[in-house]
């Protein structure tokens, strides 16, 4: 596997600058900082994946928080979606922590890696579909680089669902027509012709209207989890 290819792919990704929304609006926020952040020296700049290179497991999200990601630098970093994820995936054995709090805290994954189809945080976190099909090349380049390990995939949300699948068949998987439709707990096989299968697992998103009125809860969370772990040949010991 192209253990450099994954690093180069990532500092280019920060480097990006092809939605001018989007690089406003990042900056923007960078700028002025939330009063709570203040002495924070803020990302400000595309957020790329976070993760082992050879990981088993892929999480897709939707796009970095303003004060989030586009704050720290690292997927689902810094808000309360990323409290919400990273328990979870520590309570099931594939984090070293509980918490992400920074991109220096020493957390580390257990054969997962954390992405998303939009790398810059967009206002009112709603990327425009332009900008969504702006950022699908570096998606794909990043399947493609993960196709020798990766083998199953949990998308959270329907935007994310949505943006993913072309993705994936760009990267060699076929998508079944009519495409597959999101719901929490769907599960879609995605056949590749030159190398193994990848199981896809659909998952309500982190996001705070869905945990705080318990339309998505930890153990929901968990159990897709789990079962994505499982189909991707990971075996973690749980805690607690």
């Amino acid at each position: 596997m192209d253990h450099q290819g994954l690093a180069r792919l990532d500092r280019r990704i920060a480097g990006c600058r092809a939605c001018p929304r989007l690089v406003d609006w990042r900056e923007e926020v960078a700028r002025t900082k939330r009063a709570a952040f203040a002495d924070w020296t803020y990302w400000g700049r595309p957020v790329p994946g976070f993760g082992p290179p050879d990981a088993r497991l892929l999480i897709v999200g939707l796009a970095p928080a303003a004060h989030g990601g586009n704050r720290t630098g690292r997927m689902f970093t810094g808000d309360r979606s990323g409290d919400v994820l990273y328990q979870a995936l520590y309570d099931v054995g594939l984090a070293s922590q509980p918490t992400s709090v920074h991109a220096d805290d020493g957390l580390e994954l257990y054969g997962v890696r954390v992405t998303g189809p939009v790398h810059c945080a967009p206002p009112a976190n709603k990327p425009t579909p332009a900008e969504r099909d702006a950022c699908r090349p570096w998606l794909v380049q990043e399947l493609r680089l993960l196709r020798p390990t990766v083998r199953a995939a949990v998308v959270l949300g329907a935007f994310g669902w949505q943006a993913a699948l072309p993705a994936f068949a760009e990267a060699g998987w076929t998508v079944p027509r009519p495409r597959p439709a999101f719901g929490h707990g769907a599960r879609v096989e995605l056949d590749a012709a030159d190398g193994p299968a990848l199981r896809l697992h659909g998952c309500f998103h982190v996001s705070q209207r869905n945990t705080f009125t318990g339309k998505l809860t930890p153990e929901m969370l968990r159990d897709v989890l789990r079962t994505a772990a499982g189909a991707a040949g990971l075996r973690p010991e749980e805690r607690g």
